[in-house]
This record gives structure tokens, C-alpha cells and sequence, in this order.
């Protein structure tokens, strides 16, 4: 596997060249090409997904984790929605980003390029074949594919997709390619081409994230875990409050920017924390709660410390009775993971304060942690949602995935 490892390294170099000579246009129109390609392709993509499926289902997988591996209809027509977006976004390549004049006239500018060849591993969600080669493909990158081994008849559908809308295209074909394994070896391979591989992003849990930051020999952008808060303080409309809760726990628990731990002002502890939790058990979430918490809702289990820092990715919620604004504010920065955090409240003081102080990658005021995602927040898709702070911080649309390169405009200067 190594040595096919190694070819696709520099086949995806030679690529990444001949992508970042490419126009906005044809880049544009690969794009468009591949939506149709994807929605004429439903019937095609369902068999590889169920099989998929059916595999998840006999290896006793949760239904979370099932949910995270199915294309749906309504999946797929937003893959074709999000690319049908990611084509109409502005191309980021060869934008003029500042520009300055020295004393000397020498004028000096920033250029946006391509990061050049982008190396992604991911787990279950086969989404993201589209999202990160589509979101690669419009920066003028290459992209090599490595997806889990629970998504592998889908991923192998989607790439084959992708590289004949390619083609037809006139784009090189090994822009995009997809490890052809689900050997734990072929990772390892790699992370250790560093002269190929520009930048590795690696998507998936703590595990997967932690293996890569170990052993990659180039820069890493890290998707670390999702331990997303909702606080609903004091002055919260507790109607909005409820229904921003459940959204942010049940529509898809499995996801990382689904809630983990929720925080209540202890002013409205009697009022809301009955009404939620029955709320909860209606939907199946089991609760886990402090000791506040039990005493409200006396058939709450009783939480640990290791609770506080838990991605559950389930139907699993921690609940915690604090004090004020500031108790919130000091176990968001404790025990979160700097991924996703939202505030109900109608004091506008308090939600300034919420905003400035909580340090993650998306920070929200009445909504549900559910939107930290690069569709919904007018990126037409995303690479991933870095917590890392250099480079990028958040969803990774199209920009995340170029940097900047200094040029320089003379007319004949000399150094002295």
C-alpha cells in the first residue's frame, strides 16, 4: 500500500499545479457539472449507502452513528444545494487582499493562492467526500480522500462521481483522489508525505484527531471534539428556551455541534428545569445532572466530572444549575472544547458579555448550536470546523483553504 500511497502523492502534486492555473470559470462549471452528476445519480448512491447501512446495522452500531452514514434524499439534496452554492461563491484565487506603498514606491500587496495539496481523513459522514473535494476543486487545490471504513461503498460511489465530473470538465482527475483502503496503514502512509502533502485536516473522534496530530509530518488543522453548551440565563424566554434546547440535543445528536451539557440560571432552575427535562424523556435523552439538578428533577442520574467534559454524540445530556453569568461563563472555558456555545437570553448586556468572553469558534445568541456549520452559515459547504486557532478558526469554507502569498511591484529599486 505504500508505494500506492506514494503515487497518489505525486500525482496529486502534478495536480495541484495544473489546478492552480486553472480559471474561475472552469473551476466554476466542474462544480455545477458535479451537482447534476449527483442528483441524476440518487438511485446509484442509495445502493452503495444502504449496504453501508446494512453493514453499520449488523455491526451493532448506534443509532446516532447510523444516522451520521445516511443519504437520505433530503441529505443529498442539500449536498446538490451546497454545491450548487460553493460554484456561485466568489473565487477566491488572485484576490489582492491589501496593498501598501513604501517610501521607496515599491508597492507590496497579498495575493490569495491555493494551499495546494490538502490531505483529508474523516470518519462515517459521507458527505464530506463532496463538501471537502467540492470546497477543494473551487479553492484550486488537490484533495486526497481518506474516509472510514463504515462509510466505504459510499465513498467509492461519490469518487467516482467526482472524477468523472472532472474529466468532463477538462480539470485533471487526480485533483481528487480517494485511498482505495480502509487500512489503518494507509493513514500512517500519508502522514508521512510531506512533500506532497501540504496541510492534513482530520475529521472524526478524539481518537482519529489525536493519531493524525501524533504522526503527521506536515501542518495538521485539528476538528477536535464538539463539547457545545447552551446557558439559558435569568432573563431567557423560557418558551424560546425550550424549543432551542431540544433542537440543539435531538435533531441529530450524533454531530459535533449538537449539545452536550446544558447550563441554567438557578433563578429559573424551578421553573424551566421540569419543563425541559420532561421535554427530554419525551425524546429519549437520558439526563445527568448536578446536584441542583436532582433536586428539581429528582429522576435525573447523577453526574460526574467526567460528564462535564463528555462529547456524548448520543442521546446523553449533562445539565448544571449555576449561579450567574459568570459561573457559566468560568465552566464553558473549563470544560468545552472551544467548538460551539450559545446564550438564551433577552438582557443585552449579558449576551455582549457572552460574546466577548466565551473564546470558541462560534458563539451565539437565541439559536441552536445546531448552526456552527458552514451551509448554514453561508459557506455553501465546509472542510470541517477547526478548533485550532492559526490559520482558521470555525467551518473551513473556501478561503480557509487558500493562504496568502506577499508580491511586490517595482520599477527598478535597489536594496541599499
Amino acid at each position: 500500500m505504500h508505494q500506492e500511497i506514494l503515487r497518489m502523492g505525486g500525482n496529486a502534486r502534478t495536480a495541484a499545479h495544473q489546478m492552480a492555473k486553472t480559471g474561475s470559470r472552469q473551476r466554476q462549471e466542474a462544480i455545477e457539472h458535479l451537482a447534476g452528476a449527483l442528483d441524476k445519480a440518487r438511485g446509484l448512491i442509495e445502493v452503495a449507502n444502504q449496504k453501508d447501512i446494512q453493514d453499520a446495522l449488523k455491526k451493532g452500531l448506534s443509532a446516532a452513528k447510523v444516522d451520521r452514514l445516511r443519504l437520505s434524499d433530503r441529505v443529498l439534496g442539500e449536498m446538490v444545494n451546497g454545491l450548487q452554492e460553493i460554484a456561485l461563491l466568489p473565487d477566491p484565487i488572485g484576490e489582492i487582499t491589501r496593498m501598501w506603498t513604501r517610501p521607496n514606491g515599491l508597492r507590496v500587496g497579498r495575493m490569495r493562492i491555493p494551499l495546494g495539496v490538502v490531505g483529508i481523513v474523516y470518519e462515517s459522514r459521507p458527505n464530506v467526500t463532496i463538501d471537502a473535494a467540492a470546497l477543494c476543486i473551487k479553492a484550486g487545490n488537490a484533495v486526497i480522500l481518506r474516509g472510514g471504513s463504515e462509510a466505504f461503498h459510499s465513498n467509492q460511489c461519490l469518487a467516482q462521481i467526482l472524477q468523472e465530473s472532472l474529466t468532463a470538465s477538462g480539470l485533471p482527475p487526480m485533483a481528487v483522489q480517494l485511498v482505495g483502503t480502509t487500512e489503518r496503514s494507509a493513514v500512517l502512509d500519508m502522514l508521512k508525505l510531506e512533500d506532497y502533502i501540504d496541510v492534513m485536516i482530520p475529521r472524526g473522534g478524539e481518537e482519529l484527531i489525536r493519531f493524525v496530530t501524533e504522526h503527521a509530518r506536515m501542518p495538521v488543522l485539528k476538528h477536535y471534539k464538539g463539547v457545545c453548551h447552551v446557558y439559558v440565563d435569568k432573563e431567557a424566554d423560557l418558551a424560546m428556551a425550550r424549543e432551542i434546547c431540544l433542537n440543539a440535543k435531538v435533531q441529530r445528536p450524533g454531530v459535533c455541534n449538537a449539545m452536550e451539557t446544558l447550563l441554567v440560571h438557578r433563578d429559573i432552575a424551578q421553573s424551566f428545569l421540569p419543563t425541559i427535562a420532561a421535554a427530554f424523556r419525551k425524546e429519549g435523552v437520558e439526563l445527568r445532572g448536578c446536584v441542583k439538578t436532582r433536586s428539581v428533577v429528582p429522576d435525573c442520574l447523577a453526574a460526574t466530572e467526567e460528564d462535564w467534559y463528555a462529547e456524548y454524540l448520543d442521546l446523553i445530556l449533562a445539565v448544571k444549575v449555576v449561579e450567574d453569568l459568570d459561573e457559566a461563563i468560568s465552566h464553558i472555558t473549563a470544560y468545552g472544547s472551544q467548538h460551539t456555545e450559545a446564550i438564551v437570553t433577552h438582557n443585552f448586556d449579558s449576551a455582549h458579555r457572552f460574546l466577548q468572553e466565551v473564546q470558541s469558534s462560534l458563539v451565539l445568541v437565541n439559536a441552536s448550536t445546531r448552526f456552527n456549520d458552514g451551509y448554514q452559515l453561508g459557506l455553501g459547504a465546509e472542510i470541517g470546523i477547526s478548533t485550532s486557532r492559526l490559520h482558521a478558526f470555525g467551518p473551513m469554507g473556501v478561503e480557509e483553504l487558500t493562504t496568502t502569498k506577499f508580491i511586490a511591484l517595482g520599477n527598478g529599486q535597489l536594496r541599499s
